[in-house]
């Protein structure tokens, strides 16, 4: 083949990874199929985008992510690219909850961050601007941002307008889980349980509280891979479809600079991401989400990192389901932009955003007025901030527990132990009154192994919290919490029973000690004893399906994030 008749394809920069499927006498298939989707010559010239939603009917915090892609295509336009839109799965942890459907919500992250890796590769994209909603999806979409490492953007979907129910203009869908239990002991009627369901969710967006998702929304903008203002501005906002095309605009950017997301998410990132976990109160599962991006980023992060800050960063928005307002109300307060302000003395300010600016120079112009929504570092919520991790002889590897929403008298808790090793069980335990006051609730063989999946224990909690038993009782998992979850609950015991973890030897009778001011974690149980009750030892194993058999194989104890151990490959 001659030089000159190659040189008539070179149609493309060969520096854009694009150019492997325009570029080259033997690409005309490949520019066939590419015609075929309605480019043009002028298109084959330049820089392919995957936008890439998680666009789902199902979903409310997804519903409107396609309308959303369409803002963000625009911007890529505008910015002179080709924008490519490709969806993944989402699933609603909510509509999961208190069912073996939350089995598949974590296991489900790192799908989605397999499916962008391949859509990314298989397809050559330059650039990626990524569209997730709620829970797990935003953290599997910052994994594939960090393992692929070319210019990326995150455009979370943003959290609904909360509810107004009895009265109350600030409602959330955190309060409505404890209705079944306000039902049961005769607080609320059915009927007002029933147009409470209606009114509780108006639009569609992430639930209107800090659960999980918002925490995720948030931590894409505390991250610095997300534009000011991505995590708090309403879903059906207009603020937020700016944010969308602006998006797009700035990952043309990002790929004419070379700023990809391994500059950004470095180890000072995700240092500042604890930080603002502590700062708001976010959900618990926010560990095992940064965990797990910093693994993909190759850096180092770990418990002890979350506890160190957590020492140091106090607790300080008022927020549901630890404290008054919906998320829609900080943005109004200034958003994470005034959080970060806040604590701009205990952040890495030197850390890169996609803007291509400093956190730092992105906190120069912000201003910062106090009020009963977002407090100051002198009066905050809590002196320190919203997660706490606990060790101790039943948690060797660590325990988390969200302390932003544990009654102080409650910090310290002593109390006998009542073993169930499903969460269906103590759902019909607590449902059928049985639970005494001083007892400690323990939920096993739920872990990431175990459940296989790692369960929300939602139900539960919902159940306790309704009957207004949260100070008398506490409940210890391995599994997890849902955000909306507040109360003395303690999840992520590692390592898990299902691992040998000393929570698979826990009798009914045990006395277990809870002290959070100490972060310990005690079942006084002597070791002798425990060694005797580990003697032909077995796991319970429950029934799962192929795809949940291959997860509980492959994944990694909660304290590291519930990754998938490759070295099993």
């Amino acid at each position: 083949m001659s030089l000159e008749l190659e040189k008539q394809f070179e149609i493309k920069d060969s520096r854009y990874r694009s150019s492997t499927l325009t570029n080259g006498l033997g690409k005309s298939g490949q520019r066939a199929l590419l015609y075929a989707t309605g480019m043009d010559e002028e298109d084959m010239k330049k820089p392919f985008v995957a936008v890439i939603g998680s666009f789902s009917e199902m979903v409310p915090g997804h519903a409107h992510l396609r309308e959303l892609a369409d803002y963000v295509k625009q911007g890529v336009i505008e910015a002179g690219g080709v924008p490519r839109q490709s969806e993944t799965i989402a699933i609603c942890d909510g509509l999961c909850q208190g069912h073996k459907g939350m089995c598949y919500p974590l296991a489900s992250r790192d799908l989605i961050a397999d499916s962008v890796e391949m859509v990314v590769e298989a397809h050559h994209f330059d650039a990626m601007v990524l569209l997730p909603g709620c829970d797990k999806i935003i953290p599997g979409m910052l994994m594939a941002a960090a393992r692929l490492d070319i210019p990326a953007i995150i455009v979370p979907g943003g959290p609904m307008m909360p509810g107004n129910v009895g009265g109350n203009p600030l409602f959330c869908s955190s309060e409505l889980r404890e209705y079944p239990g306000r039902v049961e002991a005769g607080k609320v009627t059915v009927q007002q349980m029933k147009e409470a369901e209606k009114a509780a969710l108006p639009t569609v967006g992430s639930c209107a509280h800090l659960g999980t998702a918002n925490s995720m929304c948030m931590l894409t903008e505390v991250l610095g891979m997300a534009l000011p203002g991505a995590g708090t501005a309403p879903a059906v906002s207009n603020k937020r479809k700016r944010i969308a095309k602006a998006s797009g605009r700035a990952v043309m950017e990002m790929l004419r600079t070379g700023l990809t997301p391994r500059k950004i998410l470095t180890r000072e990132a995700l240092l500042n991401g604890v930080a603002g976990a502590m700062a708001t109160g976010s959900s618990t599962n926010l560990v095992l989400h940064l965990l797990a991006i910093a693994h993909e980023a190759g850096v180092e992060l770990s418990l002890q990192d979350f506890d160190t800050i957590s020492w140091e960063v106090p607790f300080l928005c008022n927020l549901q389901p630890s404290g008054k307002y919906p998320i829609v109300s900080l943005d109004s307060s200034g958003g994470i932009p005034a959080v970060m302000k806040t604590i701009e003395g205990k952040l890495h300010t030197e850390a890169m955003t996609v803007t291509g600016r400093t956190v730092k120079q992105q906190l120069e112009a912000v201003e910062v007025h106090p009020d009963d929504v977002l407090r100051t570092l002198d009066h905050p919520q809590k002196p320190e901030g919203g997660i706490a991790v606990l060790h101790g002889n039943l948690a060797p590897d660590g325990a988390v527990v969200k302390q932003s929403g544990v009654r102080e008298d409650m910090y310290h808790f002593v109390g006998k132990a009542r073993v169930f090793d499903s969460m269906e069980e103590a759902d019909a335990a607590v449902s059928g009154d049985t639970i005494r006051k001083g007892t400690v609730l323990v939920i096993r063989y739920e872990g990431p192994k175990g459940g296989p999946g790692m369960r929300e224990m939602l139900s539960t909690t919902a159940l306790i919290m309704g009957r207004g038993m949260d100070a008398d009782c506490a409940l210890i998992t391995d599994g997890r919490f849902s955000g909306a979850t507040h109360g003395p609950c303690i999840g992520h015991i590692s390592p898990e029973a299902a691992a040998g973890g000393p929570i698979a030897f826990v009798q009914d009778g045990d006395e277990i000690e809870i002290d959070i001011e100490n972060r310990t974690l005690t079942l006084h149980v002597s070791e002798e004893e425990l060694r005797k009750r580990r003697e032909g030892w077995q796991p319970l194993k429950k029934p799962r399906k192929p795809a949940l058999a291959k997860y509980a194989y492959l994944v990694s104890s909660a304290d590291t994030g519930a990754v998938i151990d490759v070295s099993k490959l």
